[in-house]
């Protein structure tokens, strides 16, 4: 084991906007790039890596408030570290944009941790499962019917056993694309969909029918996740083996409690990229079993992979943005075994390496 007395050295911040691989949308966004916002903290000759899908300003607000808060603290002080950040952006507004650059920021922290102790994040946290059950997740809505199948049938063919795909952008054409989206990935696939909150609650509930008649066991965001009293009418009212799902624009505790308290999902989601970092995951992971709901994470899979893992989550989102961003821009980043992702343990951390020359191209 590494000497792990450390104060950390440096904290520092960059943002690569990559262009996605064709135009993408959803029931109510479209876009054509992701921004990564990645973190460096530097402690005895040690550097840990952590990051949020952000915009640039996360990254300046990282090194203009959150970095010198965290230079000089104690590497192993990752929950103090936390607090200054939470307590630092009070006059900015918790949601969005500062609890994201507080997620780089404790991402990077763990990963340090980790380093430090020279072991795998998930030996930090320990674990309550050796893997975590992925769903490939994609299938937008400006993809043609041709590419949907593709992209769906392809991961049920390689072995992952849950896939989803985005709906509520033309609702008139919803259904043929999940019977589309059925009949690439057969009968034994379960099908997931994701509106984005583009419905109404009564477009909601006969959705939801029609849906459950092709097989469909997750209706993530069916209304806007802000409309707790909505989502709890159509979690009431939905077929019995549909689960409703929510929680990706969770930033902090008391978002996924008043969620949970709601009895607005079947199962509440949390992302690590934006909650504050893996910190922010393990309190919604707290809150979830204190309402003995499941939790699934939402996106960035190699951040989530250790975290979800530790929890005992039921699976992670393996999207298809931030996959191909991962495989592009980190050595290390994990790829589905047998339907699941198996964090590795002969690489420190989250097993990461940044290849700092191949994300040059993207930097911003």
């Amino acid at each position: 084991m590494k000497s792990v007395a450390a104060p950390i050295d440096a904290i520092s911040a960059s943002a690569y906007t990559i262009p996605t691989d064709a135009p993408e949308s959803d029931g109510t966004l479209e876009w054509n790039s992701t921004t990564l916002v990645l973190v460096e903290a530097r402690a005895a000759g040690t550097r840990g890596i952590g990051y949020s899908y952000a915009n640039r300003a996360t990254c300046v607000l990282i090194v203009d408030t959150l970095a010198k808060l965290v230079e000089g603290r104690d590497a192993l002080d990752v929950a103090g570290a936390w607090r200054a950040m939470v307590a630092a952006i009070r006059n900015l507004g918790r949601p969005g944009i500062s609890s994201m650059a507080i997620a780089a920021v404790d991402n990077a922290l763990w990963d340090l941790k980790a380093r430090l102790f020279d072991e795998p994040l998930v030996h930090l946290l320990g674990a309550a499962h050796d893997a975590i059950p992925v769903y490939g997740s994609g299938g937008f809505t400006s993809y043609s019917n041709a590419r949907l199948a593709e992209q769906l049938g392809g991961w049920a063919r390689s072995g992952i056993g849950m896939v989803k795909m985005k709906v509520g952008r033309d609702p008139a054409a919803d259904v043929a694309r999940v019977r589309v989206a059925r009949e690439a990935i057969g009968p034994d696939t379960a099908l997931f969909v994701d509106a984005n909150g583009a419905y109404s609650r009564k477009q909601s509930l006969g959705f939801a029918a029609a849906y459950a008649e092709l097989g469909v066991t997750w209706f993530e965001e069916p209304v806007v996740s802000d409309d707790l009293e909505g989502l709890r009418l159509i979690r009431d009212r939905a077929p019995a083996p549909m689960d409703i799902a929510a929680g990706e624009y969770g930033y902090d505790v008391v978002y996924f409690r008043r969620m949970c308290e709601a009895g607005a999902v079947d199962v509440l989601q949390a992302d690590a990229t934006r909650c504050a970092g893996v910190t922010g995951f393990l309190r919604a992971a707290a809150v979830a079993d204190s309402y003995h709901l499941p939790l699934s994470s939402h996106c960035a899979p190699s951040i989530h992979a250790h975290a979800c893992c530790a929890t005992g989550a039921r699976h992670l989102e393996y999207f298809h943005d931030h996959v191909r961003i991962e495989r592009m821009l980190f050595d290390g980043a994990l790829e589905p075994v047998q339907g699941a992702l198996h964090p590795a343990h002969d690489r420190p951390g989250f097993g990461l390496t940044f290849k700092a020359p191949d994300a040059r191209q993207y930097a911003v």
